[in-house]
């Protein structure tokens, strides 16, 4: 359902070289003045692929986007190691005598596979007291990053010829492909690094329906999608507008004597009788009340 005005999520399928900032400033011609426009998601400026953008009130939905599942295609170098875990930084070779046998690179994988505890890169986005890791690396500091509890649904061999490795990778939020890298090489005890990286899927949203950055303004809008795209996966459910209109102005809904089957601390996103996405809200098990945690606003024209 088309929506009124420029709200809505829009798939980009990222060219190598550009930050995720530098790919959202390029894609603001496509849109009137004024438009707030962001990204769900760094990919590093070596990574290509699925960067979904969010125009208009979709920048409020960015955390739901972050959270999907997401599906990597990486070649990892062995025997040798990077200032940067890829192939963009200051590379060391490996003295390996004898390189891993593909029998246990696929035991090794396994040893990555569900919730494991990963530290970011040291050039990356994460933060140390306020400041991003890149910036204190590129100033010479000392970066120390803590690990982070990561999950990896499945790591697929799709090609091994020492020194090169490629990998489908599918896991959850948080993940660094290059942490995964340097981990696997030290685990083989041959070093690696990502030589190159493709995000072909974020939840839902797929390369495949991607728009390059050398695309037409028109066509760019055409593509752009509704604001539930970014509630997929989430519980959808339909109130009256009278209940919603309450949502809006902050307050809190009261579930008795209605039938919304949700877990205490289940997110829902609530549409109206139109279809249009209204809010997400957040049951409180023991008032049995729907807490708003976002509010949007009603579509202009109708």
């Amino acid at each position: 359902m088309a929506r009124v005005g420029v709200d809505g999520l829009l798939v980009l399928d990222k060219p190598r070289g550009f930050t995720s900032r530098a790919a959202v400033n390029r894609a603001q011609r496509w849109f009137p003045r004024g438009t707030r426009l962001g990204h769900t998601g760094t990919l590093d400026p070596l990574a290509t692929g699925v960067l979904v953008l969010c125009a208009g009130q979709a920048t409020r939905l960015a955390e739901y986007v972050q959270a999907m599942e997401k599906v990597y295609r990486t070649t990892l170098r062995l025997g040798q190691r990077s200032s940067t875990d890829d192939a963009d930084g200051e590379i060391s070779s490996v003295v390996v005598d004898r390189p891993p046998d593909e029998a246990v690179l696929r035991q090794t994988l396994t040893e990555f596979l569900g919730e494991i505890d990963q530290v970011p890169p040291a050039f990356s986005a994460a933060r140390i007291t306020g400041r991003r890791a890149y910036d204190l690396a590129r100033a010479g500091a000392a970066v120390s990053l803590q690990p982070r509890r990561v999950r990896i649904y499945d790591l697929r061999v799709l090609s091994y010829e020492y020194p090169r490795l490629e990998l489908e990778v599918r896991c959850g939020k948080g993940t660094y492909i290059r942490s995964l890298a340097r981990d696997l090489g030290t685990h083989l005890g041959c070093g690696a690094l990502v030589e190159t990286l493709r995000r072909t899927r974020v939840g839902a949203f797929t390369v495949e329906t991607a728009v390059s950055l050398e695309a037409e303004p028109a066509l760019a809008r055409q593509r752009l999608l509704p604001l539930e795209s970014a509630v997929a996966e989430l519980p959808h459910r339909t109130l009256p507008s009278a209940d919603l209109d309450r949502l809006r102005h902050g307050q809190a809904l009261t579930l008795a004597g209605t039938s919304i089957d949700l877990h205490p601390g289940q997110e829902v996103a609530l549409f109206d009788a139109q279809g249009w996405l209204a809010a997400v809200a957040r049951l409180d098990g023991e008032a049995r009340t729907l807490q708003p945690q976002k509010v949007l606003a009603a579509p202009s024209g109708g």
